[in-house]
């Protein structure tokens, strides 16, 4: 498999991460639902549309992309990992949807049919190609005259603590991880808006927003929001490789950093979950619903109750290929 593209993410997406996103699915999913949700609205998908899906993990974006394109469009969800796809794919079944599908293979190289999609779609999917100019190239040629790309990615870790908290947190009692590449594959492969629009541009692509996206991300205990920072990215790696005792003083120092913002949480708004979190993001403290613990694809939001969210920034990218 290594000589393989994107060799090292297949392994990783097919062995304990994935594993350890299915693990957090119900955590991290939900998390992330908001991002996806306003790239699917910048796309104004239309009734009848073809849609495809790069990265499409365990199936949430596909299959609201298959409810907004009707029982006359289709949505197909591309993703290298097979543990991934096939909790898609029961997802799927549950959902009752005949206009959703599953491929698994690498968007970079997979032969799609030429002209066959209005839009491709990607909720963090589309960072860890590890030749981006070969893969958008592939999916421009998948897009029909007039087809769209709107996808989201992440813009600088550091300007997320969703990431910068548990990372900082790591520094403190491990040694810094070797240096690497801003541009390697990874959820920062994006974070510089020029590099990515030059990407863009090469591979044929025209008339490129790109757009910050700000969103609150949390509705966890405190318990649970500490499990997640340090289970899941960047952080993860050097996390887990410490011996235990580093790891369980790595929590506390998380947890203890998340603590004190309980008391900026006015009491009466604690309603819905014991001990929600509320984290302000850029000194802006918001109060935002608890989403409910189930796996749906159209969330119901609850009442208001205080929640733990926690700064999450990314970067928006609608491209009009009205000139093809």
């Amino acid at each position: 498999m290594s000589g393989l593209p994107n060799a090292k993410q297949i392994e990783e997406w097919n062995g304990e991460k994935g594993k350890r996103w299915l693990e957090e699915y119900e955590r991290v999913e939900w998390q992330l639902i908001p991002f996806g949700r306003r790239a699917m609205d910048q796309a104004a998908l239309r009734t009848g549309e073809r849609v495809l899906d790069i990265g499409c993990g365990s199936g949430e974006t596909t299959l609201e992309l298959a409810r907004r394109v009707g029982p006359s469009g289709a949505a197909i969800g591309v993703d290298i990992s097979r543990l991934l796809l096939d909790s898609a794919r029961e997802l799927a079944r549950q959902a009752e949807l005949p206009n959703v599908s599953f491929q698994e293979a690498d968007a970079q190289t997979y032969p799609f049919a030429p002209a066959s999609f209005d839009v491709v779609f990607s909720r963090f999917g589309v960072m860890f190609f590890e030749n981006p100019d070969a893969a958008f190239r592939n999916l421009k040629a998948a897009l029909r005259p007039g087809g769209r790309l709107s996808f989201v990615c992440w813009r600088s870790l550091q300007e997320s603590e969703f990431f910068a908290l548990p990372m900082a947190a790591a520094l403190r009692r491990v040694p810094p991880p070797a240096p690497i590449d801003p541009d390697a594959p990874g959820p920062g492969a994006f974070a510089n808006p020029d590099r990515m629009r030059g990407v863009l541009s090469r591979s044929g692509f025209t008339d490129i927003v790109i757009e910050p996206l700000d969103e609150k991300v949390g509705g966890w205990t405190l318990d649970e929001t500490v499990e997640t920072l340090t289970r899941m990215g960047p952080a993860s790696a050097l996390i887990g490789g410490a011996p235990q005792e580093v790891q369980q003083a790595i929590a506390a120092d998380v947890r203890e950093a998340l603590k004190p913002l309980r008391d900026r949480v006015p009491q009466r708004r604690r309603l819905a979950r014991e001990r929600a979190l509320l984290v302000p993001a850029c000194g802006r403290p918001a109060f935002v619903p608890v989403i409910p613990r189930k796996r749906e694809s159209s969330a119901v939001y609850p009442s208001s109750a205080a929640v733990l969210w926690i700064p999450a920034c990314a970067g928006m990218t609608l491209l009009d290929d009205w000139r093809v």
